[in-house]
């Protein structure tokens, strides 16, 4: 059988895939600093290397942003006659790695310990890249693709991917396909695979509460003069009531609920209280009530603070009463939300509860939709035939509560159902400290990847 051919060619290509791996993750691709944009670039080389070696075609690293993003590598590989064509997603940046003293090593100087591989980008998402291209070139060694196969790498995902949407409006000719894969997720747990059907949106804010004309002296002025950093402390306190809901007004208007049989396969996955305290280091959980911890994080809308700025912040002490204040504020929205409306809703918030000794701004970052995916589609049957034979257990629907814009953008520009498999767990470490990859699962997810698309084309 033509598919256990590639599998086998996979399994003793092991330490070569591994040495590949180590060799991405000590590329530096952090797309967000302009010093590391020619490493971004060596990425988009290297990537496009490993894809010309194993045999796809017409490959070519394509500015986005009229040459002012990041590059994105594009291959195709078309001689599958009258079988479905598939499009792959995955990115080859990196977040940035403060604070690097946290780091127990070196970030791009990939580690193996146990049997997990510490490295910026080692989960979010290289290996997870590099598991479905090595599927590709496992498939393609053995003469064993029966399906059709168009690949994008891009390289700016992690700053918001600016430029995705006008990429695939630009070329949506080119990128013409039956079902979109991306490889950019996580399982439910090390032996648990699991399908995700919907991921949050995100709507990223900057609030600055104005006072005086300049920093006064906290010993005259105090008492006097309305402080901007205790009015924006007052004010964020109150965006959540004692249940842990948001009081945006109007902000769960439109809030999609969860079905019962949602919820009975949420509560599948084997995420406890203790569990998930332990991955992130508290002591206790917080947040809306009646809800369970897997709800909370992938199915209810959150508001976060996710910095805050006023006054005297260096070394020591000064008295000073600060001329202004800024939080950095995000929300994650949940299917029917729209991020158009949680502006608004932001400023009506400011606008019924800031006082008039002050004066605010908000200025938005970010914006994108929730997701939504069809569970019912043969291509998703296909991802849940392949991940029970590579695991030897059903998989588990999941939602996730973080953003990736790319999906909505494959789904709404190009029109296809999109299948979001991956194989990270959630106390990788992504975006923090000694982020790393279960070793295991990135051998595991290439077979699965050989078996999604093998399936692809037999479940017509």
């Amino acid at each position: 059988m033509k598919m256990m051919d590639a599998i086998q060619y996979a399994n003793k290509q092991r330490e070569k895939n591994l040495d590949e791996l180590k060799e991405f993750l000590a590329l530096p691709t952090i797309s967000t600093l302009s010093e590391h944009r020619a490493d971004v670039q060596r990425g988009a080389e290297w990537v496009a290397e490993k894809l010309r070696g194993m045999g796809m075609e017409n490959i070519a690293i394509m500015p986005t942003g009229d040459g002012a993003g990041q590059p994105l590598v594009y291959a195709e590989w078309l001689h599958a006659s009258d079988a479905p064509t598939i499009l792959v997603y995955g990115h080859l940046d990196v977040q940035p790695v403060d604070p690097l003293n946290e780091w127990l090593t070196n970030p791009f100087e990939p580690t193996i310990v146990g049997d997990w591989i510490y490295a910026r980008g080692a989960s979010d998402m290289k290996a997870q890249t590099l598991a479905v291209m090595k599927a590709l070139e496992a498939l393609l060694k053995t003469d064993s693709l029966r399906v059709n196969i168009k690949v994008i790498v891009e390289g700016e995902e992690e700053v918001g991917s600016p430029n995705f949407g006008a990429f695939l409006r630009e070329y949506k000719e080119k990128l013409k396909c039956d079902v979109a894969l991306n490889c950019d997720s996580q399982m439910a747990s090390q032996d648990l695979p699991s399908i995700v059907y919907g991921l949050r949106g995100l709507c990223y804010f900057e609030i600055w509460v104005y006072g005086p004309a300049q920093d006064l002296h906290s010993g005259l002025f105090g008492g006097t003069i309305h402080n901007p950093a205790q009015v924006l402390c007052d004010l964020i306190s109150g965006m959540h009531d004692a249940a842990g809901r948001v009081t945006l007004p109007h902000f769960y208007d439109e809030v999609r609920e969860l079905s019962e049989t949602e919820r009975a396969e949420l509560a599948r996955l084997p995420i406890t209280d203790e569990g998930w305290a332990n991955a992130a280091g508290v002591s206790a959980l917080w947040g809306e009530k009646n809800f369970s911890v897997v709800e909370r994080a992938g199915a209810r809308p959150t508001l976060e603070v996710n910095g805050l700025y006023a006054g005297f912040i260096g070394e020591g002490s000064k008295t000073v009463l600060p001329a202004k204040a800024m939080a950095k504020i995000s929300t994650r929205l949940v299917p029917n939300q729209r991020p158009e409306k949680i502006k608004q809703q932001l400023e009506d918030y400011l606008r019924a509860h800031a006082p008039d000794t002050v004066r605010w701004t908000v200025e938005q970052f970010a914006a994108g939709e929730p997701v939504l995916l069809n569970r019912d589609s043969r291509y998703v049957r296909a991802a849940q035939d392949a991940l029970q034979e590579t695991f030897g257990v059903a998989p588990v629907f999941q939602l996730l509560g973080w953003s990736v814009p790319v999906t909505n953008s494959l789904n709404d520009e190009l029109g296809v159902d999109v299948v979001v498999m991956g194989f990270g767990l959630a106390d990788d470490g992504t975006h923090g400290p000694n982020e790393h990859f279960y070793l295991p699962n990135f051998y595991r997810g290439i077979e699965s990847y050989i078996r999604f698309f093998q399936n692809c084309e037999e479940k017509k």
